[in-house]
């Protein structure tokens, strides 16, 4: 393996190079004359450009913007859980860069509007990405590496801007060579297409022309061949060369010292980088965890069946099975922090269920059948969104299906008809964008589905016609499988199965309930023969995961036979039987990962680094800078690689490394002494005292506190906190900069006194006081409120409320 290649191919997103001195040699040797013009901009740059703090302030704000175009390409490829965390983790990260030398407090004093606007736009980025939106996120999250650029035209001389602009649009290039090595060949492809297009009208084209007419047209030729290509391979070697380009011309358009802290940066930015890469291998745990809702949307929705066919009774216990079973599950949390609104009203909508149940209120269920889902639904995109929730979406129509199927089985044409009616309409609205993939796939796949099948299994359910109905919901249903097959990824399709296993075995617990044995029995039958058929790489795919899991599934889904042909439990064996296809779904996704082999190249990568700058001009610059800063930058380095190649503690790693690269700026541009403390406030930092905290904010945390509620960088942990009335929390400020605590005037429970850090008796009083400068909890303080009325309490903090930082206190009598 050759040493270059390596540093060049491992180099990661941010467009790292090493730079040979053969290299170097074998272009003065050939160009004399251009070597000569590159040595006289480069001595003019030296005595006109200041190279101070500034310089390495701007060189932060650059690893930032790289990141943020990470999340455009992320949502490219449509990996937009993965964005949104990403856009997250920059907000945090910002908002721990404090100090008078951070990138925090440098954005604010250079214009506060610019820096207001950032916030604004880092939040709403984080927010559409989340929602699902990838165009809106995408254009908010450029939007706020706009006004860092904003910041850094502001900040340093015009030639250090045109230096870190270069090496941005380097970052750029490689983001199609981690979309490659990831598997998205095509999205890689398009990426690279839309960098060309970019560079083609931004300054930066102007600035490498002149830099390096040569440098220019390998980095032009480089992109394009990416965006030309078809495979990974040449996608990944052509953003390397790109990439190459941009480093050496930031030599040529900026004193050393610059460029130096310009590459440090973008190192920073290829840490995390691989901690992204890492995380790619495979449809993830939010895939995962998006399964299991889908699992819920179908159980949900079995609901009003059973009231209507007087087992209300037997009804709520579902209803009210599906609430505990949320309560303990791994995709509990998920929601919560992917879409909290979506994880209240699911929740609501559960408990509303649960009621209209026990009261056999058919209409209600529907009404609370449909919160339910819609909220869920809403969770899904958040967790995965893209094509990913679109293959969710059609095992989810396929488990609706099975239920009309088995309606018409039992004689129930008419509610069949009408589940018919309601996926019909559902499609046409493009629900999950179903109706697009479906028709963009196959035109005739199209036509199969909706007007051979489900309209065909509409009109004959409606009409009594009971043997073509069936025909065509087991029709509608082999389409929709046969969709899922072509556009999702074996272990999407996986999950997707298990999901859909998973309702299909409540179905046959349902029929049972009902006295329709000998049909719940053939349900299992059919079922099992599908799994063992293959179901789209589901039975391969789990039996290679855990045996031991595939086994008890297997087991598992036989019990629910068995007891639904011999009068025993059948509901219990469904339930045993419904937490083993959850658990295959987290099976089945985790070794996708493992397969993958991310970790592994995202380690290399980082090796890769490490050799670059071994060989780096920036290497000496920073060994004789500051002989701390290089020590504390290779030991952070060589222990990021090692976490990746383990898979252990890799987000810490990767914050370690970023702090120490960030230190490395200051030291190669002569003002170490100004690098902020490692984490910011994270430790502590000091007080403001231009701010206030007001009534009930403390020094500490009272020895009589019940409960504690830490505030971090842009987060309440717990998010969530239950509480007996009278009870005291203490919210503690442990990171970031200062936080309020600021209840939501209109989700109080009734009769609750209005509550906020400062005292304040409405939410408006509370937001204008803050920006007046009360109501703050700082580093070392805590907010102290004792909670009397019983209810959900919910809260936020006013200057990080974009950011995510939202809560519930849950006060119980």
């Amino acid at each position: 393996m050759q040493t270059t290649g390596i540093a060049v191919a491992t180099a990661g997103l941010a467009g790292c190079n090493g730079q040979s001195s053969d290299e170097t040699t074998t272009a003065a040797e050939t160009d004399s004359e251009t070597e000569t013009a590159a040595e006289t901009t480069t001595e003019n740059a030296e005595s006109s450009v200041s190279v101070d703090a500034a310089v390495a302030v701007a060189a932060e704000w650059n690893a930032m913007r790289a990141r943020l175009y990470d999340t455009v390409a992320l949502a490219a490829a449509g990996r937009l859980g993965t964005a949104a965390r990403v856009t997250g983790d920059v907000f945090a990260r910002f908002e721990q860069s404090s100090g008078e030398w951070g990138a925090h407090e440098q954005l604010e004093a250079t214009n506060e509007q610019n820096y207001e606007t950032f916030e604004s736009h880092l939040g709403g980025a984080r927010e559409a990405y989340a929602a699902g939106d990838a165009e809106r996120g995408s254009d908010l999250a450029v939007q706020a590496a706009d006004n860092l650029l904003a910041a850094q035209r502001g900040r340093v001389d015009a030639a250090v801007v045109d230096a870190l602009e270069v090496l941005l649009f380097g970052a750029r290039a490689r983001d199609a060579g981690l979309l490659a090595a990831a598997g998205e060949v095509d999205a890689a492809a398009e990426l690279a297409n839309a960098v060309y297009e970019d560079f083609e009208d931004a300054p930066a084209h102007s600035s490498l022309e002149s830099a390096s007419g040569e440098l220019y047209e390998t980095f032009e030729a480089a992109v394009e061949g990416a965006a030309d290509a078809g495979d990974a391979e040449t996608i990944a070697a052509s953003a390397r060369t790109a990439a190459d380009a941009t480093v050496d011309a930031s030599y040529e358009l900026a004193p050393e010292a610059v460029a130096g802290a310009g590459h440090l940066a973008l190192m920073q930015a290829v840490g995390f980088d691989a901690e992204v890469l890492a995380g790619l291998g495979g449809p993830g745990d939010e895939f995962a965890h998006a399964a299991a809702l889908s699992l819920y949307r179908a159980r949900a929705a079995d609901v009003p069946r059973l009231v209507a066919a007087g087992e209300a009774d037997f009804a709520a216990t579902v209803a009210s099975d599906v609430f505990a079973h949320f309560e303990g599950a791994r995709a509990h949390e998920a929601l919560e922090e992917a879409d909290h609104d979506a994880y209240e009203g699911f929740e609501g909508g559960l408990e509303s269920l649960t009621e209209a149940a026990e009261s056999g209120d058919g209409a209600a269920a529907e009404e609370a059948v449909a919160t339910v889902d819609e909220n869920l639904l809403a969770g899904i995109s958040a967790l995965v969104g893209g094509e990913a929730a679109t293959v969710l979406e059609a095992a989810f129509f396929r488990a609706r299906l099975g239920d009309a199927r088995e309606l018409v089985a039992v004689g129930e044409t008419d509610r069949a008809a009408a589940i018919g009616e309601s996926l019909f309409a559902r499609f046409e609205e493009n629900e999950a964008n179903l109706h697009e993939s479906v028709e963009e796939e196959s035109e005739e796949l199209y036509h199969r589905f909706e007007e051979e099948h489900l309209a065909g299994l509409v009109e004959d359910a409606a009409a009594g016609n009971a043997d073509a109905a069936a025909a065509h919901a087991e029709g509608a249903m082999d389409a929709l499988f046969e969709f899922e097959a072509a556009v999702g990824a074996t272990a999407e399709v996986s999950a997707a199965e298990a999901a859909f296993f998973g309702a299909r075995g409540f179905d046959a617990a349902a029929l049972a309930q009902v006295g329709a044995s000998a049909r719940a029995g053939s349900v299992v039958q059919s079922t099992f023969a599908f799994f063992e058929s293959g179901a789209g790489g589901y039975h391969e795919t789990l039996e290679e995961a855990d045996h031991d899991l595939y086994e008890s599934f297997e087991g598992a889904l036989g019990s629910v036979r068995t007891a639904a042909e011999e009068g025993g439990d059948a509901y219990g064996a469904a339930k045993t039987y419904g937490q083993r296809a959850v658990d295959s779904m987290y099976a089945v996704v985790a070794t996708a990962a493992a397969d993958a082999g991310l970790g592994a190249a995202a380690s290399e990568r980082m090796t890769g680094v490490f050799q670059t700058f071994e060989e780096a001009r920036v290497h000496e610059a920073l060994e004789g800078g500051d002989r701390d800063a290089y020590e504390g930058f290779e030991a952070a380095l060589s222990d990021y690689v090692d976490a990746l190649a383990d898979g252990s503690e890799v987000d810490a790693a990767a914050e370690a490394y970023a702090t120490a690269t960030a230190r490395a700026q200051f030291a190669v541009v002569g003002e170490v002494g100004k690098a902020p403390e490692a984490g910011g406030s994270e430790d502590g930092g000091s007080a403001d005292a231009a701010l206030s905290g007001g009534p009930n904010v403390v020094e500490g945390v009272p020895e009589d506190a019940d409960h504690v509620v830490e505030m971090s960088a842009v987060a309440f942990e717990p998010a969530e906190l239950t509480v007996s009335a009278g009870d005291t929390v203490a919210f503690e400020h442990v990171g970031g900069e200062a936080h309020s605590v600021t209840a939501y005037g209109d989700e109080l429970p009734e009769g609750a006194a209005y509550w906020a850090s400062g005292g304040f008796e409405s939410q408006e009083a509370a937001e204008t006081g803050w920006s007046e400068g009360k109501g703050a909890v700082q580093s070392g303080q805590s907010y102290v409120h004792t909670f009397e009325t019983a209810g959900e309490h919910a809260y936020y903090c006013v200057p990080h409320e974009a950011a995510g930082m939202t809560g519930t206190i849950v006060v119980e009598e």
